[in-house]
């Protein structure tokens, strides 16, 4: 009989912590580990002591580089009766843009023919004059003076011959031809068919090589002080919203503009991958040094804001990732800056965050579970 009991409270003890063990291995939190796959879609960054500093926005626009143009203005006066480009047209050296009517082309032709003309005549007259000469007929200042009408003519043909070459005369067409003086690209086109030429005329076009362009930014009186040369700035714009430029403030007007009451500052641009086209609105971001003390800072991306709460994701190796909640001092649109929570050096998840969190937040929900049930 007592053995019976024995074994029946041995049975129950047994059966209770079955029951228990599998209540606990239940509430088991499996750590959360990255895997090689995401760790190769995420990016870390090292939180770095970092200057305090203050954003603010100005607009401009760009321009193309005005030490960098060819402006064309016609030689001689006439009717433009044909265009080959448009705005925003690549053109090569030599290439021919428009044509021009013109009665300067009509009276240098003339004078080409006459002058022609008037040469062989004095090409006769002097081997008249040089058989003459050796019969001794005629003097040797006869001939002289016969030579040297000859090398007249010849020098005033050369001259009409230069002028119809500057001008890319046409005979077929009896037109001048305008060409491209250089390459690259026309930026601004004062001509159409049918436009008129004259002395006063302007310039027709201006071709710009576009690997570096200019952006003017608009520069109010109450931004002036934040603003000088050699100053780092970022350039964002509608066309490419996911994209930023870096530029540095290369000259400042000294000089406001009347007109529209702002101080024009200039950014020197690379362009080699033509995005930047003149014209284009921009948004110049500016930072400006607030704090003299220097603050641990991290990239403002890597804040997460969930449940009326700011965390990071702290990361130390591949299964030991924290997720901190944390309160930041100061944040401007490249950085967020921290006088406590957060050590410089710390690394921190900037990249596919939101995953990875919400991961961790599970965990931490299944880990209270599993304490609780270890209380109960």
């Amino acid at each position: 009989m007592k053995n019976t009991i024995l074994l029946s409270i041995t049975l129950i003890l047994l059966i209770c912590g079955c029951a228990k063990n599998k209540e606990e291995e239940k509430a088991t939190v499996e750590k959360f580990c990255l895997t090689p796959k995401l760790k190769e879609k995420i990016s870390i960054e090292t939180a770095q002591l970092l200057p305090v500093t203050e954003s603010f926005s100005l607009t401009g626009n760009v321009a193309y580089n005005a030490d960098d143009v060819v402006q064309f203005s016609s030689l001689v006066n006439g009717l433009i009766t044909t265009t080959f480009f448009s705005l925003g047209d690549y053109v090569k050296k030599g290439q021919i843009l428009a044509e021009i009517k013109s009665t300067e082309l009509n009276s240098l032709q003339a004078e080409h023919k006459s002058l022609k003309s008037q040469l062989l005549v004095a090409k006769r007259k002097l081997q008249a004059t040089q058989s003459m000469y050796e019969n001794e007929i005629a003097s040797q200042s006869d001939l002289i003076q016969g030579q040297s009408e000859v090398d007249v003519l010849k020098s005033s043909i050369d001259n009409v011959e230069q002028n119809l070459a500057l001008y890319s005369a046409s005979g077929e067409k009896s037109v001048f031809q305008i060409k491209a003086p250089v390459n690259g690209y026309i930026v601004s086109k004062n001509m159409s068919p049918g436009t008129q030429i004259n002395d006063n005329e302007g310039s027709l076009f201006t071709i710009s090589n576009l690997s570096k362009v200019w952006v003017m930014v608009n520069i109010y009186s109450t931004n002036l002080k934040d603003v000088h040369e050699g100053m780092d700035v970022k350039i964002t714009t509608p066309a490419y919203p996911d994209q930023t430029f870096d530029g540095k403030i290369d000259k400042l007007s000294q000089v406001f503009q009347s007109d529209e009451h702002v101080l024009k500052a200039r950014i020197v641009m690379d362009n080699s991958n033509l995005k930047l086209k003149p014209g284009l609105t921009v948004d110049v971001l500016i930072n400006k040094k607030v704090n003299q003390k220097d603050m641990v800072a991290v990239p403002a991306k890597t804040l997460i804001f969930d449940n009326n709460q700011n965390y990071v994701l702290i990361y130390k190796d591949d299964c030991h990732l924290e997720r901190r909640q944390i309160t930041p001092t100061i944040k401007n649109k490249d950085f967020i800056y921290f006088e406590n929570g957060l050590d410089a050096g710390e690394k921190v998840i900037v990249k596919n965050h939101l995953l990875i969190s919400e991961q961790l937040k599970d965990n931490e929900l299944k880990s209270g579970n599993k304490n609780q049930l270890r209380q109960d």
